[in-house]
């Protein structure tokens, strides 16, 4: 691999115009094709096999205003007035009206008709219900909607206007977005000390992001794709795109300054950053990818999404980065004597910069154990709030202040109960038309009243031609409350019972409980995930690094940070610390597909850090054979390249921290606390700790197992032109035990 990415980044210096003008055309390309096609994101959950969705799908021809999605229309009448005097009465007639006259809609449920008028007058809420899912619904027919209450406002009644049709409605990016990027561009000038090498990284990211979001908005013509899925592609897409450049960026300059020819170097640095890169890049494609054995389709095309987002970041990072380079030439080399030559020396070029790395990595290494025991201890801390997670989709009770479907939700669960804002639907498939089934949809429904944890039942709506029969039932609790799950479940629980009285076979759906079937699944995957994560954790670090330690030690560090992830979303969006200072507008459950998210997520970016800062270290260790001065010498070389690797990472990531999405705001939070936490507590400390103390069993595989794994030569050792300290070019120190007769290598 580091031979063939040392010939493609040769191959891209020197004809960078063809490379450059290939990109422009994809950009362009699919630029076109978006255009053309346009794009249309799918933001419903659904479980195709789960109760909940086999019921709608049933519903659908009986019952299409029932097994389409839902708006809410709330009226509320000034102080001292009430919605049924005869102005406001006319007014919302009126408005009722003009609303069933929308597009898309099946049916309006009026006030009287469902009886949902508070005692004191003052609130009527009316329900729309649409043929369609809120993906499948007319472009305008929301605004529509929102148009034909206006009477009603004119008359003086106060309109909100919500409901399951408003959902999250995805990310517009905007200035407080772009902090990330600008931030980005402060490190990679620090970082740098040039302009022309900061703009880069940022430059070859904004092509990988323009070409991986327009291809996924492109196909979302013929995929359900989710603006949750979008948002993630963006942020993933941008961040490591902007990750990998630098590291490949960072071995170049540091070769120019070592007096290299531009072209030769910025060929080995694709053959040796460049090979981390396209590892670190495969495990992030592998763990995202790996989301589809949740067998959720919209966490899959999320998952795939992401993926292909990195997948177009590394091909950048090898092809278009070169190119980049060749137009740059000899301009990108440090200049003579500053303090970033000096850093950039090699090793036995003269006198050095100690670097931050360097006495940081003294530092934690000079009593590893201790160390350790602290980073340990301070994560399994922040982590113990996790042991309290709980996961729901989230309702319109997160939406924010102020917002229509905000005020809807919460005058709804203060007029009508919390439970008003989700209604379970029951289909009961009594299979006896006529008379009978609808004494048997009686019957059920005179059942359901009784289930612990239901406020109210609505009449049956019967379909005399099948026998089948929809009945609307209201929880006591909001629904994410966990009494609500406990009642989809005690229904459930209750079917066959009623099956065997009155020969109907009932099933649990609407908005409410397919959340829930969600909820469920997710959470039943988390483990099986977890473990499927891990595994492949500890076999691809195996194989690169040629080490058992390494891999155990990885796996360790990985947990480690997804628990003190998990632990800090409790706090905040569960427990409500620092709630306010974040903007969360609601605290509860935690979405769903967070964890799962945020494993694959940070599983892939932790495997950057671990390749980047150990490559650097076992690159030392197959040069000298000496296991302490290497773990330092690594750290020097690599610490300041994934310091501002994370640094960036955690600002874009973080960046996404303000918007006010639901989904996207804790799904933010928890990737940037993650890779924060990763990479300075587990990778920049626990890792030289762990390798100091273990010395040279670090780097330990017994001989059979080296001799069955492929050798990757991830640190590009086949690429150096001369051997060194009188090993073969490439070779690799003896990491089998010493025998009785061998001499052990000269002390650290």
């Amino acid at each position: 691999m580091a031979t063939l990415l040392y010939r493609l980044g040769r191959g891209a210096f020197r004809h960078r115009r063809l490379v450059l003008a290939a990109w422009a055309g994809v950009l362009a390309a699919v630029v076109c094709a978006l255009v053309a096609l346009g794009g249309k994101l799918d933001n419903d959950f659904a479980i195709p096999g789960s109760q909940s969705q086999r019921a709608l799908d049933s519903m659908a021809e009986n019952f299409p205003a029932a097994a389409g999605t839902s708006a809410h229309l709330v009226f509320t009448a000034p102080d001292g007035g009430a919605v049924t005097e005869p102005r406001y009465a006319k007014a919302m007639g009126d408005a009722l009206a003009a609303a069933g006259d929308t597009p898309d809609v099946a049916a309006v449920l009026s006030p009287e008709r469902t009886g949902t008028v508070t005692q004191d007058k003052r609130t009527a809420l009316a329900q729309v219900n649409y043929r369609q899912e809120r993906s499948e619904l007319d472009e305008g027919a929301l605004d529509a909607l929102e148009d034909a209450v206006r009477p009603a406002e004119e008359a003086g009644l106060t309109v909100a206007v919500g409901g399951p049709a408003y959902g999250s409605g995805g990310v517009a990016v905007g200035a407080l977005e772009l902090i990330g990027v600008l931030v980005a561009l402060g490190v990679l000038a620090i970082t740098f000390g040039s302009l022309l090498a900061a703009g880069m990284p940022l430059l070859s990211a904004f092509v990988g992001v323009g070409v991986g979001l327009t291809g996924l908005l492109v196909a979302s013509t013929g995929l359900s794709v989710s603006s949750t899925a979008v948002t993630l592609a963006l942020m993933l897409g941008l961040a490591v795109g902007i990750d990998y450049a630098l590291f490949i960026l960072s071995r170049h300059r540091a070769q120019l300054a070592a007096g290299t020819d531009p072209e030769e170097s910025a060929a080995l640095a694709s053959g040796t950053a460049g090979n981390a890169v396209v590892f670190a890049g495969a495990t992030v494609v592998i763990a995202l990818a790996g989301l589809s054995v949740v067998r959720i389709p919209f966490l899959t095309v999320m998952g795939l999404s992401a993926a292909a987002a990195v997948l177009i970041a590394v091909l950048v990072a090898v092809t278009l980065l070169p190119a980049l380079l060749g137009f740059a030439g000899g301009r990108l080399a440090p200049r003579a004597g500053s303090r970033a030559a000096r850093r950039a020396a090699a090793p036995g070029g003269g006198a050095k910069a100690t670097t931050g790395g360097e006495r940081w990595a003294r530092l934690v290494t000079r009593r590893p154990l201790l160390t350790i025991a602290a980073v340990v201890a301070a994560l399994a801390t922040v982590a113990i709030p996790a042991a309290d997670l709980r996961l729901a989709l989230p309702t319109n009770g997160s939406a924010p202040e102020g917002s229509s479907q905000r005020e809807a939700y919460d005058t709804i669960a203060r007029g009508f109960g919390p439970g008003f804002n989700g209604p379970l639907l029951v289909l009961a498939e009594t299979g006896a038309p006529g008379a009978d089934g609808q004494r048997a949809a009686g019957r059920i429904a005179a059942e359901l009243r009784q289930v612990p944890g239901v406020a109210a039942v609505g009449p049956p709506q019967y379909h005399a031609a099948s026998g089948d029969a929809v009945l609307q039932v209201i929880a006591r609790g909001a629904p994410d409350a966990e009494s609500t799950q406990d009642l989809v479940g005690a229904v459930r629980d209750r079917a066959p019972g009623i099956e065997r009285a009155t020969g109907a076979r009932v099933s649990v759906t609407g908005n409410t409980a397919v959340g829930i079937d969600v909820s469920d699944r997710l959470s039943a995957s988390l483990v099986p995930f977890a473990a499927v994560v891990v595994g492949l954790c500890l076999l691809l670090l195996l194989v690169v690094f040629r080490s058992l330690v390494i891999p155990v030690k990885a796996t360790a560090g990985f947990l480690l940070s997804v628990a003190a992830s998990f632990g800090a979303v409790v706090a905040v969006f569960q427990w409500g610390w620092l709630a306010d200072v974040l903007g969360v507008a609601r605290t509860g459950p935690v979405v769903s597909f967070l964890p799962v998210v945020l494993m694959a997520v940070l599983f892939g970016l932790a495997m950057d850090y671990e390749v980047f800062l150990v490559s650097g270290m076992r690159e030392e260790w197959t040069r000298t054979g000496r296991a302490g001065p290497a773990v330092v010498e690594g750290a020097r070389n690599a610490s300041r390249v994934v310091t501002s690797a994370a640094l960036i990472m955690f600002f874009v990531f973080a960046s996404f921290v303000t918007t006010d999405d639901s989904l996207v705001k804790p799904i933010a939070f928890a990737l940037a606390f993650g890779v924060f936490v990763d990479a300075f507590a587990v990778r920049m400390t626990l890792v030289p700790a762990v390798l100091a103390l273990v010395g040279r069993g670090a780097w330990w595989l017994p001989r059979w197992l080296d001799r069955l794994l492929p050798d990757l030569d991830i640190e590009g050792a086949r690429l150096r032109p001369a051997p060194a300290a009188g090993r073969s070019p490439g070779s690799r120190p003896n990491t089998a035990p010493l025998s009785e007769n061998q001499q052990p290598p000269p002390a650290d």
